[in-house]
């Protein structure tokens, strides 16, 4: 049967149109990046979320040749600069520097806007730390047993800060409560720099606080380390007893740090960003600085973590619901 000529110009830019469609997001990723790309972070300046990121900001920036800066967004528990990210543009310009606490925990307690596992996607894992139970210098807390006979002898009285409603220093001090039988009440902060204050001027009584935020101030000797929740004693602390050597078992926890992107970037982009991170992570001056805050490296693919997120946050979820942790 005869074809116009019209007939065939019309299957040559249908034709066209589809190679431009589906070569885009390649040539893309391919000039990746080529403007400047900012890390947001959920927590105030000096938590350690901030400290990890601006150690790696440097990294990238010399690695992808480009500027890299990093905003700060602090509030609802690490989910406002998350809330950015998932409604950011899937270019990867906009990255995450996010924990366990926006990613697995929050969403149980907090009412979204978005789905963490579906619409930001994982690129690889930073570093794993340990949570320490903290007071001030002037605290009469001299130990854990301290702590829970004043619980238990006035249920209520004392109060422990977190960076915030759904964080993992409030899980890890329901999870005390749940433990000791005991009861301290919660005062969430925008971040643990800002508890920090309250607890060193006996605003607050203690903190559950990571060791990559609390560690320069226990070195400072502003904050006393009573126990620290994982099931060995840190490298960094090794005189500090665990939770369990001190009495109160099944109230372990750890944050993990990881970078993330906004949903349906480019795997390629993707792929470059986990080599990138893991490359940093295997240069020296990165290593020592995570030893030093306490933290354990432990590379991953953006498959991995995905997994890992989607672990904790069901995990988190038994827990949110055990503690009743209610959503708000």
């Amino acid at each position: 049967m005869y074809k116009s000529n019209a007939f065939y110009r019309k299957i040559l830019c249908g034709a066209a149109f589809a190679i431009t469609a589906f070569s885009t997001p390649t040539f893309a990723a391919n000039d990746y990046p080529n403007k400047p790309i900012r890390i947001l972070v959920g927590a105030s300046a000096g938590g350690g979320t901030d400290i990890l990121a601006r150690a790696l900001a440097e990294k990238f920036s010399q690695a992808l040749k480009q500027t890299v800066v990093v905003e700060n967004r602090p509030g609802a528990s690490q989910t406002i600069a998350a809330d950015n990210t998932a409604r950011a543009n899937p270019d990867g310009y906009t990255l995450l520097a996010a924990t366990n606490t926006n990613q697995a925990i929050a969403p149980h307690i907090l009412k979204l806007s978005y789905d963490p596992l579906k619409d930001i996607n994982a690129v690889g894992l930073i570093a794993k730390v340990p949570h320490v139970l903290v007071v001030g210098k002037n605290s009469p807390y001299k130990s854990v047993q301290d702590v829970v006979n004043a619980m238990k002898a006035d249920p209520g009285k004392l109060t422990y800060g977190s960076s915030g409603i759904g964080s993992t220093q409030h899980i890890a001090g329901e999870a005390f409560n749940l433990a000791t039988g005991a009861k301290a009440t919660h005062v969430p902060y925008k971040g643990s720099s800002q508890a920090h204050a309250d607890i060193i001027s006996g605003e607050v009584s203690m903190m559950f606080d990571t060791t990559s935020s609390a560690m320069s101030q226990i070195r400072g000797g502003t904050l006393r380390p009573l126990a620290v929740l994982s099931p060995e004693r840190s490298p960094e602390l090794p005189d500090v007893p665990t939770l369990a050597e001190s009495g109160v078992k099944g109230a372990d926890m750890y944050t993990w740090y990881g970078l993330f992107v906004t949903g349906g970037t480019d795997p390629k982009i993707v792929e470059l960003l986990n080599k990138t991170l893991n490359d940093a992570l295997a240069m020296p001056d990165i290593q020592q600085r995570l030893k030093s805050l306490g933290g354990e490296i432990t590379p991953m693919s953006a498959a991995d973590l995905a997994k890992l997120n989607k672990e904790e946050f069901e995990r988190f979820g038994k827990l949110a619901k055990e503690a009743n942790l209610q959503a708000q």
